[in-house]
């Protein structure tokens, strides 16, 4: 599955929203910090592939 590129729009505690930046869409998407890298933050783009999210 994927590859599917994303940004970390914002972090709402235990919650990053991403922003799929590989197309034109702006609909955020809610995704818990625990399945994110470590060192993520705001601004981090991800790669999303095979059900595991990677920083690019």
């Amino acid at each position: 599955m994927g590859p599917y590129f994303y940004k970390i729009n914002r972090i709402d505690g235990d919650y990053a929203y991403l922003i799929r930046t590989d197309i034109d869409d702006n609909d955020e998407m809610c995704v818990a910090m625990a399945l994110l890298p470590e060192n993520s933050d705001i601004g981090t783009e991800l790669k999303w592939e095979n059900l595991i999210y990677t920083i690019i």
